[in-house]
């Protein structure tokens, strides 16, 4: 028999972070609780948010991005969930009934995400990040580098890196407190991230962490493997 769970609403805040995770992976394992993961098909991004919502029961969802846009169909929704399926009613009493997903057929994060030390770290404000992203896009370039130059200082730089002669967009994040040297590379598809300042912390030649500086909500995305640390 199908128990049916107490009515909920989602906040803003948690409808931008799952369209934020519909860009990352279209698929979503929403477990018991108030903590949404996400891991993109590639496994190279993974995204941790912590949600005012207190979900009653795990859920499966095929395609992220089609249940947001059928939320779009009420005005100040509510969910009731069940064993099978979720039951998303409006205002006037209108109702979709939403099935849920097998969880074997998802991507999903196994395992804790354990990262080395932190070797570089610096703020990122949303400021820099879009004109960062402006610029890529203007330029049609498919890599970030953020690197130590002669003056002790870090930077940003938009480039194709496998051109030598590459058209590029730098600008300074913060100071460099060490003698050491360092180019980390990301792929610019790579950085999905919900608007806003963050906290940018580097493991050498592993990951970088994204850490907003507003919302609880953080990324762990792969450097490329020609990223280099000379300390």
């Amino acid at each position: 028999m199908t128990t049916v769970m107490n009515k909920i609403k989602l906040s803003d805040n948690t409808l931008s972070v799952l369209k934020n995770f519909s860009q990352i992976n279209s698929n979503l394992l929403v477990k018991e609780g108030n903590q949404v993961t996400t891991l993109s098909p590639a496994k190279n991004i993974v995204s941790i948010a912590t949600v005012e919502e207190d979900f009653p029961v795990e859920f499966g969802i095929w395609d992220l991005s089609k249940l947001l846009g059928t939320i779009t169909l009420f005005d100040d929704a509510e969910f009731e969930f069940n064993e099978k399926s979720m039951s998303i009613i409006g205002s006037s009493g209108a109702k979709v009934s939403y099935y849920y997903s097998e969880p074997r057929l998802l991507t999903t994060l196994e395992k804790e995400v354990k990262v080395p030390e932190t070797v570089v770290s610096f703020p990122l404000t949303e400021e820099v990040f879009s004109a960062v992203q402006k610029a890529a896009a203007v330029l049609q370039l498919p890599d970030m580098c953020i690197r130590s130059t002669d003056d002790r200082n870090i930077e940003v730089v938009v480039l194709d890196k496998k051109t030598p002669t590459s058209n590029t967009y730098s600008i300074a994040v913060g100071e460099n407190p060490t003698d050491t040297d360092f180019e980390f590379y990301l792929k610019i598809e790579n950085l999905k991230l919900l608007a806003g300042d963050y906290d940018v912390d580097i493991c050498k030649s592993v990951v970088t962490k994204f850490t907003h500086t507003s919302k609880d909500i953080f990324y762990y995305i792969a450097l490329e493997s020609d990223s280099t640390y000379n300390g």
